[in-house]
């Protein structure tokens, strides 16, 4: 029976086993490589770090059976990260202070850079064993804690989205990309190192606290580079910078993507390049740079490079001194380098890569003899060439592995470790009752869930060793601190790291960024900050004109117009000065306009106040004279009052042109106006009455003559009539004088000189009753004329009302018609002496004034425009002065022996039957006609 029942159990084994083997099959077999000590470990903490930089290529036939492929290009650096963790889990395990009852064990894998790798060795981790069984937990040993790593963003995206299927912790020591930040996406994501939006914030203000509008970007075609970048670019956009070129770099190895990259970083002419990227990523583009020869470029790193030794090779200075990046807090940690000096090359297969890689040689002494034999045909020596002792020197070196003066990504590492390991200490050291979870319980760490550390992992607050930095999670990420690193070429010709600044993200908004621009090596060994823009800054007086088609830092600089200015560097607009002031030469400032007007003490003033006495006191001169000589013929002629109301009113229109002179006040305008208009209404009505007078009398005169010489025929018919008949003479004669006595006393004095003081009297009442309704209603009155020149202001009079002013000069111009149609008419009344013709004269010089002055003045502006004006008023009234009364003068004071009574009788009359006659002889004129008749008719009888 014992027999049959132990025969029955193993059939339903072997029944078990092949049903299980014919459902669940084992898909693949991963190729990973790490470190791994978990035997008689109460927790085991997990670790991924980028060891390689990629995967081996493979020949990807899909007819063979498929491996997982390996990797290649050994990373001492990362490397040197991984060391780290090791470091920190054997120094956490020897205190006494943190988890003294539990020493941590590790799987750590190598993620080589390549996102299928980290899901490989994630898996696996989760998994238990070698071989991974996605949501199982396969064997019975220690509980898993959290994962450290995995490297970069995409490859932390990738881990920490199948983590969080599981609740379970990740914390990251140098995934910064931003996306990382969704809690709804990767809940149970963490990291020590700061979140990359802190480090594009940064790098803007980097760029704004040095003016560079016209920048270029790289970034690595991953979600770090992608973020990155994006976070930067909304921030400077936002800040007006302008990107002049946006490049990415390719993940997997492609000459002609890298050689387009380096040719749009040597044709742009921005001089600053912000690059967001791992050095594995940008080392292809830094080595192309380098056959372009390309120099004279300032270069924004972020944290992944910034102190990277695959990008500072020997043969970099040209290319990357004066480099400004972010690096991540740095910190010694003790007793490090000693760890990693003090490897065995034999412990593993990674160390033995490194090992190998280091100091190129092999520790495989059969792969050494077949490598001698391939080299020389023969084996020469006991100990084949190229074998590896085992016994080399790692510190001799100075390898980037064995450098620990820039641990920066590597205190993260560090912090990383110690926030597991605390966290761990935590769930360990829960009272029961005062827990966290359902009913106050807590978690046995021996036993316990990775949702379960994962509270503690959030909330773990601790202080690190040596340093004494505290550390704590807001959202899953730690406070942003950056140092600001420059790259220096030291004395020995080696680039340098040298702090000039730092970065905190947690304080207020002025005091984030401190930096000491002094300290600031750049490209080339200058001082100076470089020049990053795309146009220069428009400087005050000018504003930027955009250029169609291109950024908005690519502008032209536009001068101001006149009358605007701009004030500011780079205006947009200029600004238009008011109306009492405007623009200076530069365009940078509103200046007061000049006040402008024809003052008197100026040379040209003081010209026209001469000109204006000196017509006064000529016309005074004048008046004198004819006081003189008031008695004579000539001045008694044509009524001496209008010759004297003439005069005065000639002395205004000279006196009155000096009113127009100086700073326009409400009298100065008033008078000037007014005196201008009434001085011409009297002069024009006194000369209209002359020459009223004189035309009626020349017509009245033509008249009588007419009247004279068809008496003259009669007397001349009837002579020859009595001649014929044999009638004495006397009868024809007597008759001829009977005729000729009615024209004794023609006619000729219908106007007296009452009357033609009468006409120029009411002419001038009119204007003046006009000017004075012009100066009740509407009276001109002096204002600022700000249109006229840009940069002065006129001060001049408004006449007030543009209606008013047109009737009364008006006005003016209808008497001159008046005078001078009257004096032409005139113009045959005498000969000894025409004062017709003299006023006839003079009308036209008046004319001629005044139609010159209209386009002269129109033309004109500013002070030059009064100055038209009283040259017009000098002008017409010196010729109405010179043509009336000069000929009279001339007479009176050169020629006495013409001012006669009988010298004003007119003269014989011409074979043509006309005759003329003085104003003064008109009275004798019957009887000089009543002579001629009578001779005439004496000498047509025939001889006896």
């Amino acid at each position: 029976m014992r027999g049959f029942l132990l025969g029955l159990f193993c059939f339903f084994c072997a029944s078990g086993s092949l049903w299980a083997e014919s459902t669940c099959k084992l898909k693949a077999k991963f190729n990973l490589n790490g470190y791994k000590k978990v035997e008689k470990k109460r927790v085991v903490i997990g670790g991924m770090f980028p060891v390689h930089m990629s995967v081996a290529s493979s020949d990807r036939n899909t007819s063979n059976l498929p491996v997982s492929s390996g990797c290649a290009g050994f990373n001492f650096r990362t490397f040197r990260w991984t060391q780290t963790m090791l470091f920190a889990i054997n120094e956490i395990n020897q205190r006494e202070d943190l988890l003294p009852k539990t020493d941590l064990g590790y799987v750590i894998y190598d993620s080589c850079f390549t996102i299928s790798k980290a899901v490989e060795g994630t898996l696996t981790y989760l998994t238990g064993q070698d071989e991974a069984v996605p949501n199982y937990r396969c064997g019975n040993g220690p509980p898993l804690a959290t994962l450290v790593g995995a490297g970069g963003s995409d490859l932390s995206i990738a881990t920490a989205r199948i983590l969080g299927l599981y609740h379970f912790p990740q914390v990251s020591y140098c995934s910064t990309c931003s996306a990382l930040n969704n809690k709804f996406q990767f809940p149970t994501f963490l990291r020590t190192i700061p979140n990359d939006l802190h480090q594009s914030k940064a790098m803007a203000q980097l760029v704004l606290h040095f003016g560079w509008t016209w920048v270029g970007t790289i970034a690595a075609a991953d979600d770090y580079g992608k973020y990155g970048i994006k976070d930067f670019k909304e921030q400077v956009e936002e800040a007006g910078v302008c990107i002049s070129f946006s490049e990415t770099l390719p993940k997997v190895s492609s000459p002609e993507a890298i050689q387009s990259i380096a040719q749009t970083v040597v044709e742009s002419t921005a001089k600053v390049i912000v690059v967001f990227s791992s050095d594995v990523d940008l080392s292809p583009l830094i080595g192309e740079l380098l056959r372009h020869n390309v120099t004279n470029r300032t270069w924004i790193a972020s944290e992944a490079w910034v102190t990277s030794a695959l990008i500072n090779q020997p043969g970099m200075n040209s290319l990357l001194s004066g480099t400004l990046g972010f690096g991540v807090k740095r910190a010694d940690i003790p007793g490090l380098q000693h760890h990693l000096l003090d490897l065995d090359p034999y412990a593993d297969a990674l160390t033995e890569e490194f090992w190998e890689t280091l100091f190129n040689c092999t520790l495989d002494y059969g792969k050494a003899l077949r490598l001698a034999r391939e080299a020389n045909g023969t084996l020469s020596r006991a100990v084949p060439y190229g074998l590896c002792t085992g016994s080399e020197s790692v510190a001799q070196l100075n390898n980037t592995y064995s450098d620990v003066s820039q641990l920066r990504i590597t205190y993260s590492v560090y912090k990383a470790v110690y926030a597991v390991a605390h966290a761990l200490h935590n769930l360990e050291h829960c009272e029961d009752g005062k827990g966290p979870f359902v009913g106050g319980s807590c978690a046995n760490i021996t036993n316990f869930e990775p949702w379960q550390l994962m509270y503690y992992v959030k909330n773990v607050r601790y202080k690190m060793p040596n340093t004494g930095e505290e550390i704590y999670f807001e959202d899953g990420d730690i406070q942003a601190f950056y140092d600001i690193i420059n790259w220096q070429v030291s004395d020995n010709g080696e680039i340098s790291y040298v702090t000039v600044g730092h970065y905190n993200g947690s304080a207020a908004a002025e005091e984030k960024m401190h930096i000491r621009n002094e300290s600031i090596v750049w490209n080339n060994g200058e001082l100076e900050p470089p020049r990053s823009v795309c146009s220069e800054n428009c400087e005050p007086g000018t504003r930027k004109g955009i250029r169609q088609g291109e950024p908005v830092c690519c502008f032209d600089c536009i001068p101001c117009a006149d009358g605007e200015i701009s004030n500011t560097t780079n205006a947009r607009e200029c600004i238009l000065c008011t109306g009492d002031d405007w623009s200076n030469d530069a365009h940078d400032a509103c200046v007061p306009k000049i006040i402008e007007f024809l003052a008197f003490g100026e040379p040209l003033g003081i010209t026209l106040i001469a000109i204006s006495v000196f017509g006064a006191l000529v016309t005074i001169a004048v008046g004198v004279v004819l006081i003189m000589y008031i008695g004579t013929p000539l001045v008694k002629a044509n009524d001496a009052l209008l010759s004297f109301l003439l005069l005065l009113s000639l002395v205004v229109t000279f006196l009155c042109s000096i009113v127009f002179l100086g700073e326009p006040q409400n009298w100065s305008c008033m008078t000037s106006q007014v005196a201008l208009a009434l001085g011409f209404a009297l002069c024009l009505s006194c000369i209209m009455g002359k020459a009223a007078v004189l035309m009626l009398r020349a017509r009245a005169l033509k008249k009588a003559r007419a009247k004279a010489k068809a008496a003259a025929k009669a007397a001349k018919a009837a002579a020859e009539a009595a001649a014929n008949s044999g009638s004495p003479d006397v009868i024809a004669t007597s008759s001829n004088i009977n005729d000729a006595a009615a024209l004794d006393k023609p006619e000729v004095d219908i106007l007296t000189f009452g009357h033609q003081r009468a006409i120029a009297a009411v002419a001038t009442l009119i204007q003046v009753v006009a000017c004075t309704v012009w100066l009740i209603i509407l009276p001109p009155h002096p204002v600022k004329n700000t249109f006229a020149q840009n940069v002065k202001i006129i001060l001049e009079c408004d006449e007030g009302s543009v209606v008013f002013i047109c009737c009364i000069f008006g006005y003016d111009i209808l008497l001159a018609l008046l005078a001078f149609i009257f004096a032409f008419t005139a113009r045959k009344l005498e000969d000894h002496f025409s004062e017709a013709k003299s006023m006839t004269f003079g009308m036209l010089v008046f004319f001629i004034v005044w139609i010159s002055f209209v386009p002269a003045y129109l033309s004109t502006r500013g002070k030059f425009m009064v100055a038209v004006q009283i040259f017009a008023i000098l002008a017409s009234s010196f010729g109405l002065l010179t043509c009336i009364f000069l000929p009279k003068c001339y007479i009176l004071l050169l020629k006495p022996e013409r001012n006669k009574e009988e010298l004003m009788k007119p003269r014989p009359k011409p074979k043509d039957g006309s005759s003329t006659g003085t104003s003064a002889s008109l009275a004798t004129a019957a009887t000089d006609v009543n002579a001629s008749f009578a001779s005439t008719a004496i000498d047509d009888q025939p001889e006896n």
